[in-house]
């Protein structure tokens, strides 16, 4: 009887060891990230996300860099707010933080295929921002509202990963061009 649970004991510790050595190697998926070839000669590159504000009400997040016969139109962050509730205001600017000494400024700003958003919609263009990143580290976005107000939401490291890897799967293509 013994030996039977020793036996036991190490099928137990062989097994738990093998789950986390998976748990370690295994790489985060980026299934978010996508490319849309939308018509010939235009390709778009796009990580879209759910961001929370300080309310607990969803915004969706998403980066995009789209290039139309070879030129690059700009990388763009299009943030949608909770219809009704997250009105945005084009007048003021987006600001983003890093939570040190790192704070950007960005005017609303439409890519040059939309005409117009929603008001719930606001988009700005932030190749500066990503341009400045050394690294996914956390960022806070302070979303202008109508009325005065802002919305404040926060990237998560593994988000600003994935708008990273868009501007530079773009950048790659725009130097193989």
């Amino acid at each position: 009887m013994h030996h039977l649970w020793r036996a036991l004991r190490l099928t137990v510790l062989a097994l738990l060891l093998g789950c986390l050595l998976l748990l370690a190697l295994a790489e985060p998926a980026l299934a978010s990230i996508h490319t849309y070839h939308e018509q010939p000669g235009q390709t778009t590159y796009r990580s879209r996300q759910s961001l929370r504000d300080q309310n607990d009400l969803a915004w969706q997040a998403t980066v995009f860099k789209r290039y139309i016969e070879g030129t690059l139109q700009g990388t763009y962050l299009r943030l949608v707010g909770f219809p009704g509730r997250g009105i945005t205001d084009h007048n003021r600017d987006l600001a983003i933080e890093t939570g040190t000494s790192a704070q950007w400024q960005v005017p609303h700003q439409l890519d040059p295929q939309t005409q117009a958003l929603p008001d719930s919609v606001a988009q700005y263009s932030i190749d500066a921002v990503l341009a400045d990143l050394q690294r996914p580290i956390p960022l806070t976005l302070r979303v202008p509202l109508r009325g005065g107000g802002t919305a404040q939401l926060v990237a998560a490291p593994y988000v600003v990963e994935e708008w990273l890897q868009v501007y530079a799967m773009a950048e790659a293509v725009s130097m193989a061009d």
